[in-house]
């Protein structure tokens, strides 16, 4: 069964009074609708993911492998509208329309949306109203609402996909688009949508204060993982090193089936460690020629995706380098915004260093290098 992802990003969120759109201001290290799509591209049982967008924020979309891109519309009914055409492609059984805003969802209030589709066409997070409700005029309470049977709505909302698709169509020809949410949609077209227990957690950020409890939320939530690494590569005949990126002048180079990048090598590791993916012989086995005399840069963008799309990013890294030559002072600046820029991470968390082994060993007798590189990765 294909269950897709529909994230519906393209509105203006004014409320929130911020500079750009609430869905690109930042919450902790990434941004509302990355932390938004994490949530949905950690999932195991979530497949393709579609993402509405402003025109004009095109350019603001997420780095996600595979992430599909569509333009909203002048409605959030035309914008919806518009993902759907763009999924139909990969003709997904289930769709799960989920609000950028609420970047706090769980994989339990997922779960139980996908597990009630199960049963019936639509269903959707809900949690029942607990407090008093008035009605009130100018700052005076002016009559009271009785709660039984009231639901405060959230999503992801879920539906099969023929059946919303279906139901968007019939409110378009009927001109009535201008429906509060999906499930309104679907039961205009006479489709039972099923409530399912929804989270207090699930906030929706609209007000100023909503991104400082989100942060809160989210803070306590967040999943650490540490990776190490470690290489080792022998001098041969050449007349110069990669490490960590950089190119270096050096009367020898280091001998391997790729470009021998011994820092690089083990940073790639630190990031396979971290998620339990083995190392880099596992993913670019040396007995696959293709990979002789590979950029080392491929193996770590492969890390460095596979991470994103296991919904982690690299929080800081630090490399360090075992030689009595090269000298790597001079190059540490160089091999720090190499390192930066493939891995997506700010120049402040990256650490490269070099020390001796006090002429001991291989590395001190100028047989090879060895690098050790640890990782620490973030995820929500």
């Amino acid at each position: 069964m294909i269950i897709a992802a529909l994230i519906v990003a393209a509105g203006r969120g004014s409320r929130a009074e911020t500079p750009l759109p609430k869905q690109w201001q930042p919450l902790g290290p990434a941004r509302v609708a990355d932390v938004t799509l994490a949530r949905f591209a950690s999932h195991s049982r979530i497949g393709p993911i579609c993402m509405v967008l402003h025109p004009d924020d095109m350019a603001l979309a997420p780095d996600h492998p595979g992430l599909i891109l569509a333009p909203g519309g002048s409605t959030r009914a035309a914008s919806v509208r518009n993902g759907l055409d763009a999924l139909a492609e990969h003709a997904p059984d289930l769709v799960l329309i989920h609000d950028v805003a609420r970047p706090c969802v769980s994989s339990s209030v997922i779960d139980g949306v996908i597990a009630a589709l199960a049963h019936g066409p639509a269903a959707a997070p809900a949690l029942p109203v607990t407090d008093a409700l008035w009605r009130g005029a100018e700052a005076r309470v002016t009559g009271t609402e009785d709660r039984t049977g009231l639901f405060r709505a959230q999503t992801p909302q879920g539906f099969h996909f023929a059946a919303i698709r279906d139901a968007h169509a019939k409110a378009q020809t009927q001109g009535t688009t201008d429906a509060a949410d999906d499930v309104a949609i679907a039961r205009a077209a006479g489709l039972d949508v099923t409530i399912t227990r929804g989270d207090e957690a699930n906030i929706k950020i609209t007000w100023p204060e909503d991104f400082a409890r989100a942060q809160r939320i989210l803070g306590s939530e967040m999943k650490i993982r540490l990776g190490n690494g470690y290489d080792v590569h022998r001098f041969g005949p050449g007349d110069a090193v990669v490490l960590c990126g950089v190119t270096i002048p050096h009367d020898r180079g280091l001998q391997g089936h790729s470009d021998a990048d011994v820092g690089m090598h083990a940073l790639t590791d630190a990031i396979y460690g971290a998620l339990a993916e083995g190392d880099i012989g596992r993913h670019f086995p040396p007995s696959d020629m293709q990979w002789k005399g590979a950029d080392s840069r491929i193996f770590l963008r492969h890390a460095v995706s596979l991470a994103s799309e296991k919904g982690y990013k690299i929080n800081n890294l630090d490399v360090t380098l075992v030689c009595e030559y090269p000298k790597i002072g001079p190059h540490a600046e160089a091999m720090r915004a190499a390192l930066a820029e493939l891995c997506q991470t700010p120049l402040d968390a990256v650490s490269v260093k070099a020390t001796t082994s006090e002429r001991l060993g291989f590395t001190g007798r100028g047989e090879g290098i060895a690098a050790l590189a640890t990782v620490t990765l973030t995820g929500l």
